[in-house]
């Protein structure tokens, strides 16, 4: 009984830890990532306008307007319904409100997935350069240069260009341009684990450089790795806002915060809401994300000192 005792005391210990750790604004930004991930996945389920649905009675009206809308009723069918443009609308009529809420899948779906690319990839090649050094390391940190030398912008525009503006195509180039950024990532921890003593002891035992590498390298390697992949969500959230800024998002009528921010530059003096909302909203979620990263890399940081 002393026995479990002592690892009860042990576990509280550790969660009042991490909880003193985390810290508020860590739960609060949980939360706010929760919220725009219910909002982003029920967005069909919602009361609410279609998005794209133009109040041409109510153009760049201001938050707290009444208008008249086709509304989606318990049945699943669009009906004429008086409705509260909450966030107030666009220069076209269109429900702020819904466009945010369905403008969240496409700026979760750029942030959530372009840094798998990043993550899988640069991280086998990482890992491949980080291991066996000599000639294989120079050529893949020469290749990762390279990438990284080439405008951005312009390999983008190349994509835009021969594959066509979608959302599939935004998520590919993203992608791309984020592998250089984790295979360096994954090299420097891996040149850090390839000296310890377990994969010493692991070669003497006569294990294979794929043991090695799966079981004993990528297990310490992955935190980082994740949590790196965690604040990489946050820039590409920001990036996939400032490319539908320069109009090489999503292609309209699928709305993004960049593109609702694009959309607002045109009456920013007298209708300023059509702007600043979708932006205060995305600085939020990017803000979260932010603090989300940096507190887990500070729990990975405190227990590999304990180490």
């Amino acid at each position: 009984m002393g026995y479990y005792s002592q690892n009860i005391k042990i576990v509280k210990l550790e969660h009042r830890f991490l909880s003193e750790k985390l810290g508020a604004g860590f739960w609060l930004s949980c939360s706010w990532i929760f919220l725009v991930f219910i909002c982003a996945i029920f967005a069909n389920f919602f009361p609410l306008p279609g998005n794209d649905h133009m109040d041409w009675d109510n153009l760049t009206s201001p938050p707290g307007t009444y208008g008249t809308a086709p509304v989606l009723n318990e049945t699943g069918e669009y009906v004429s319904s008086s409705f509260v443009h909450v966030f107030g609308t666009d220069s076209m009529g269109r429900d702020i409100f819904t466009r945010l809420i369905f403008g969240a899948r496409v700026s979760l779906a750029v942030g959530l997935f372009t840094p798998l690319a990043g993550l899988f990839i640069g991280g086998l090649l990482g890992m491949l350069a980080g291991f066996y050094r000599g000639w294989l390391e120079g050529l893949i940190m020469s290749i990762m240069d390279a990438i990284l030398a080439f405008p951005g912008l312009v390999l983008l525009l190349l994509m835009v260009f021969h594959l066509g503006a979608s959302l599939t195509n935004l998520i590919l180039a993203l992608g791309f341009l984020s592998i250089p950024a984790f295979t360096r990532v994954a090299r420097a921890n891996t040149l850090t684990f390839a000296k310890q003593e377990f994969v010493v002891a692991a070669r003497g035992l006569g294990q294979n450089d794929v043991h090695i590498l799966v079981q004993e390298i990528l297990p310490n390697i992955i935190m980082p790795m994740l949590v790196y992949a965690l604040l990489v969500v946050a820039y590409m959230i920001v990036a996939e806002g400032a490319l539908s800024f320069l109009g090489l998002g999503v292609p309209s009528p699928t709305p993004s915060w960049g593109s609702m921010i694009a959309d607002g530059k045109e009456v920013l003096d007298e209708a300023a809401h059509v702007s600043l909302i979708p932006a205060f909203i995305m600085f939020v979620t990017v803000f979260s994300f932010n603090v989300i990263g940096d507190a887990i890399r500070g729990i990975i940081d405190t227990r590999e000192g304990k180490l």
